[in-house]
């Protein structure tokens, strides 16, 4: 039986990509009022201004191409019983060839009703554009699959059982600042050896118990995963 590997990756996975993060210098909250384009509140308010925030994303994201991180995450599932999960709202992780993927703030490849039951089902975006046209069964508007502020994030739990099942844990491009999901590092109680891969990790509040590599994703992976083996 194959020693169980998680990966709990952040945006700066996908900057590498191409993938405009949040918080960084430049970053989307720089252009954006976050209450203006990633609240229930400015759903209700200006559900177009916030539908098409997320098309112009969707179509960043589909025009990308993986990174050599996101695909030597796949191929460790030759070695390890691999599971990532990531607080990234793009599929490159599946893209790359990742098979089991949990997105915890949700996949921008779907959407959901934005009616009192939106988590019954998700609906796969045949493009990158969503419009007002486009209705749920229960004949709710469609909205964006992606976890907004001030809303709870409903894979946390599941999150947190499989990171207390982990041999192996290895953190990569997050900036540990966006809670609660910064606070599934903690639960690592299980995995013999922990890493943190990222630039910035040298500024971040991390665990004595972590392993820490201060490079980029792709420049750090090969090294990170050898630790791994």
């Amino acid at each position: 039986m194959k020693e169980k590997l998680v990966v709990f990756s952040g945006a700066g996975m996908s900057a590498e990509s191409g993938i405009n993060t949040f918080r960084d210098s430049n970053g989307l909250w720089e252009k954006y009022d976050i209450y203006e384009i990633a609240t229930p509140e400015a759903w209700n308010k200006n559900p177009e201004l916030v539908t098409d925030f997320y098309n112009q994303r969707r179509k960043n994201i589909l025009n990308v191409k993986v990174n050599q991180a996101h695909l030597e995450i796949a191929k460790m599932e030759n070695l390890f019983e691999v599971t990532v999960i990531t607080q990234n709202i793009d599929n490159l992780h599946e893209r790359a060839g990742s098979s089991n993927v949990v997105h915890l703030h949700g996949n921008i490849t779907l959407a959901k009703s934005s009616g009192p039951n939106p988590e019954k089902k998700y609906y796969p975006i045949k493009s990158w554009r969503l419009t007002k046209n486009d209705l749920c069964e229960d004949g709710y508007r469609l909205r964006p699959h992606v976890v907004w502020f001030g809303e709870t994030v409903p894979m946390l739990m599941e999150a947190q059982n499989i990171i207390e099942q982990a041999d192996y844990f290895l953190v990569i491009g997050t900036s540990l600042q966006v809670y609660p999901a910064a606070g599934l590092v903690h639960h690592a109680i299980k995995a013999k050896k922990k890493l943190i891969l990222d630039p910035k990790v040298s500024e971040m509040q991390v665990p004595n118990d972590f392993l820490k590599i201060e490079m980029t994703a792709t420049s750090g992976i090969i090294e990170a995963l050898d630790l791994m083996r």
